[in-house]
């Protein structure tokens, strides 16, 4: 019987999440069942909804204790009873945090399509940044796009995307290295880095006509600021809130809430699973903008399926750069 190496939860993080939260072990994996494939996992993404998943019932139920850590990822598979499936092609899907799992379902990765292309650019972390501005964000030629989490997965391809759309675009991240490569590498127009300046300062120094779209991927004192500089009709799509996930006391809600009434502003919060019928023209338009030499990616990569733990808490220390995700 074929066995998995595996990451389970041991404990619900307290704050900020710990290496002790975690335990790994060894299981025997059940004989597959008609629609079912086994796939030895190549590659996990790092995603911060982890942490949510962790510790409360979200769009998903959180994880319990003793499960495998939930995650995307990706690999081969090895062993099938279900057509769609067979021995030897690659495949997306939900594994959890395991160098092997059995599957009933996923996402066929194409010839020519690397893991970490499946993962980052093709896969969710893509389609989020391309619903989030084309669909939530409209952006207008000219108009001003602040995003926060600049240098992240997400927020580096939701940058360059609003480049495209000719938008002047600023970033917000947490290092200058970070920030010199948003905006000599990527091509946004400027970067507050936070820890150099505070977030309100920075925005009101780079964005003083105001802001038209903020893609949102940290909540808190950033949400806020930007909240009192958006110009009327701005449109502010809710990604994530990272600053919040790592903690026991969430910030108090953005006292400049209420400017988004007399602005007419719009706010909205999405979850990808709700978007999968826009992944083909996700996966077009990125492939179309790689190939124009538009649009870059960049992966930050741990080894080893016990470096999950790690490479989870690089998303909260800002010691990523890029998409992350772990070579199993």
């Amino acid at each position: 019987m074929a066995t998995s190496h595996r990451i389970t939860l041991a404990h619900r993080p307290q704050g900020q999440v710990a290496l002790s939260d975690f335990r790994t072990d060894e299981v025997e994996l059940p004989p597959l069942q008609d629609g079912e494939f086994l796939v030895n996992v190549e590659y996990l993404s790092i995603d911060p909804t982890i942490r949510g998943w962790m510790s409360y019932d979200t769009y998903l139920p959180k994880i319990a204790k003793g499960e495998v850590i939930r995650s995307a990822g990706a690999g081969e598979v090895v062993e099938s009873r279900n057509p769609r499936f067979p021995v030897g092609a690659r495949v997306f899907g939900m594994p959890g945090w395991q160098d092997h799992a059995v599957l009933n379902g996923g996402v066929p990765i194409p010839e020519g399509v690397t893991y970490e292309q499946a993962l980052s650019v093709f896969g969710i972390t893509g389609l989020t940044a391309y619903v989030g501005l084309e669909d939530i964000g409209k952006p207008q030629p000219g108009e001003t796009v602040v995003v926060s989490g600049a240098a992240g997965g997400v927020g580096s391809i939701a940058g360059q995307i609003a480049k495209i759309k000719g938008c002047r675009v600023v970033g917000v991240a947490g290092s200058p290295e970070k920030c010199r490569w948003v905006v000599d590498e990527l091509g946004f127009d400027d970067c507050i880095d936070y820890h150099a300046e505070g977030i309100g300062a920075g925005l009101s120094r780079t964005c003083p006509d105001g802001i038209d779209v903020y893609f949102d991927n940290v909540g808190g004192e950033t949400l806020n600021e930007v909240l009192a500089r958006i110009n009327d009709h701005a449109r502010i799509i809710l990604c994530g809130a990272i600053s919040q996930y790592d903690t026991d006391t969430p910030a108090p809600g953005p006292v400049n809430l209420i400017n988004a009434i007399p602005r007419r502003a719009l706010l909205k919060g999405f979850i990808i699973l709700d978007h999968m019928d826009r992944a083909r023209d996700a996966s077009q338009a990125m492939g179309m903008w790689m190939a124009e030499g538009k649009l870059q990616v960049r992966t930050y990569v741990r080894e080893g399926l016990e470096s999950a733990p790690a490479a989870l808490q690089d998303l909260f220390t800002g010691a990523n750069v890029g998409k992350t995700l772990v070579r199993v």
